[in-house]
């Protein structure tokens, strides 16, 4: 197998070994799978095509960062309404701004996989 040209950034998964390596695909797509909804991870297509679970697992993470920024957005507003003392708030509006911070950086990891799966499938 013919070694890519792709350089590791720094935000290359640990989980995921280096490209052009002996099974780094499968170690992509393991990875990826860990980041959709189990019943997506064993779609025949997904299974098969790598790169379509990357897609879908950028789709799904995009997601997941709308959700976490609306919640951040909200929180002092519509959380003294559940009752919540504001110590509770407080770190819930901390625990909300690091998840965002945790799926950004997830999400720049699926980019740079997704980038590496495409250069191997351009390969002859």
């Amino acid at each position: 197998m013919p070694l890519t040209t792709t350089r590791i950034s720094p935000d290359w998964p640990c989980q995921v070994k280096t490209p052009g390596s002996y099974d780094w695909e499968r170690s992509a797509a393991k990875w990826l799978r860990e980041l959709v909804p189990t019943r997506y991870a064993g779609y025949p297509a997904f299974v098969r095509h790598p790169v379509l679970l990357a897609r879908h697992a950028h789709i799904q993470v995009q997601n997941e960062i709308r959700v976490a920024r609306t919640a951040l957005q909200t929180a002092r507003a519509d959380l003294p309404g559940l009752g919540l003392h504001e110590g509770v708030i407080e770190h819930t509006i901390k625990l909300y701004a690091a998840e965002v911070m945790q799926l950004q950086h997830i999400a720049r990891s699926v980019r740079a996989v997704t980038q590496a799966l495409v250069e191997a499938n351009r390969q002859p």
